[in-house]
């Protein structure tokens, strides 16, 4: 079907790899738990609006150039890396801020909450997709494998393999988001259990960003 070959296979292996835990979905999942259905669905599409550039840069052949180019593939890295251990820091930061405040009562707690009303969760997510080289190296390594070479119109199949993706991540994301906005009931009556989920979050992410910073091309 317009050059794609095993087209169950690759959709096993697609949903398997949409199920592991990353940086992204983690962020939507906590942007979903703090601030409600709209502003998490406004994360995931800065998630999808990431990935989207990330498949059409591998299908351009950027992977190539960063498979080829040790320093370009290192100052992605690094700044990938640094950017999500902004992101930790400011987790944990948080956290230390909800430990201090867990006696308050909820309308004060409240008010505190909406200081993060300027997060600007699109840009965010959409940063923390683009700042990862790896990614847009799996998308042609996974992608390439599925794509009939004898094919004459090879950007079409990387085309629908990048749909199926994305609507892969839609119902995933999807999933994440309402079940953030259930979570968020309960860490709103329990601050110690919020500062617990955000402290864990912004401990991932410190992995996630020493994992990234480990990465070789």
């Amino acid at each position: 079907m317009l050059g794609v070959t095993d087209l169950p296979t690759y959709l096993a292996g697609l949903a398997l790899i949409i199920l592991l835990p990353g940086p992204n979905s983690l962020y939507v999942l906590s942007v979903a738990a703090r601030r409600g259905v709209r502003t998490g669905y406004t994360a995931a599409a800065g998630v999808w609006c990431g990935d989207a550039v990330l498949m059409t840069l591998s299908a351009a052949g950027v992977a190539s150039l960063l498979q080829a180019n040790a320093l370009l593939f290192g100052i992605v890295k690094y700044a990938g890396a640094g950017y999500l251990t902004w992101l930790a820091v400011g987790m944990l930061r948080a956290a230390w801020g909800m430990w201090r405040e867990r006696r308050q009562p909820v309308a004060e707690a409240g008010t505190k909450a909406r200081e993060g009303a300027g997060e600007q969760p699109f840009r965010r997510a959409l940063v923390i997709s683009l700042l990862n080289p790896k990614a847009i190296l799996f998308f042609i390594a996974f992608f390439v494998q599925f794509v009939d070479p004898g094919y004459a119109y090879p950007a079409l199949s990387f085309l629908v393999l990048g749909i199926f993706a994305q609507l892969a991540s839609v119902l995933y994301l999807t999933a994440l988001i309402f079940s953030g906005t259930k979570l968020s009931a309960a860490f709103r009556r329990r601050k110690r259990l919020s500062a617990g989920a955000t402290s864990a979050a912004g401990a991932l992410f410190l992995g996630f960003a020493a994992k990234l910073s480990l990465a070789s091309g």
